[in-house]
């Protein structure tokens, strides 16, 4: 098994996840221009997970719910419950359809304008300042009084949270701003697996 990732991308919820479920596994800085690259993953997107079988894993959340699965005995996703799938899963869809998007203008913002001057990226990142705080707002709610994305356990959602919110480090409103996000970085810099994917995905 080996997990394909670019530094500073939300590929490290899936390395750190894979940790945290005693995974055996490699690990490849991946070559977006490679044909072996695309071959993996044929959008040139990180992460990847192959797994040498027909094709590989691809969409981190999709990866992460895997890992959840896969590894039951480590605990990283919902409790089995209706209920608590549910809201498991709904956690993970906002993480993907609303918290990773709001970045996107941020740091493609020529995606969003047909003018490329300085100016107008300037004005694109800047407009995307309110959605990149609805969202870290929503965030921090979920965390609530406690330290945890979904529950009062680690889980994969940790992992995806902690890899996203991590891109607001230079912005003027950075995640030191949320509290339950600011709990969240806390024990999660204190985790031993966590600081040696820092180190290593750098």
């Amino acid at each position: 098994m080996k997990l394909y990732y670019a530094p500073g991308t939300c590929a490290l919820a899936c390395w750190i996840s894979l940790r945290w479920a005693g995974a055996e596994f490699d690990v490849a800085k991946a070559d977006f221009a490679s044909a072996e690259f695309r071959r993996v993953n044929p959008l040139a997107a990180v992460p990847a997970l192959d797994l040498d079988g027909e094709r590989a894993m691809t969409q981190c959340s999709a990866i992460l719910d895997w890992i959840a699965g896969h590894y039951p005995e480590a605990r990283l996703g919902h409790d089995g419950s209706e209920q608590d799938h549910f809201r498991f899963a709904e956690t993970m869809a906002f993480l993907t359809g609303d918290f990773h998007p709001a970045f996107w203008p941020y740091f493609t913002p020529q995606r969003y304008t047909t003018d490329a001057s300085s100016e107008a990226l300037d004005k694109v990142r800047a407009a995307s300042a309110p959605r990149i705080d609805r969202v870290m707002t929503h965030l921090d709610r979920l965390i609530g009084e406690g330290r945890h994305v979904h529950g009062d356990q680690r889980s994969v959602a940790d992992a995806y949270a902690y890899a996203m919110a991590r891109w607001t480090r230079p912005m003027a409103k950075s995640w030191k701003h949320y509290p339950g996000i600011s709990r969240l970085f806390g024990w999660m810099e204190e985790d031993a697996d966590v600081r040696e994917v820092l180190e290593l995905s750098a």
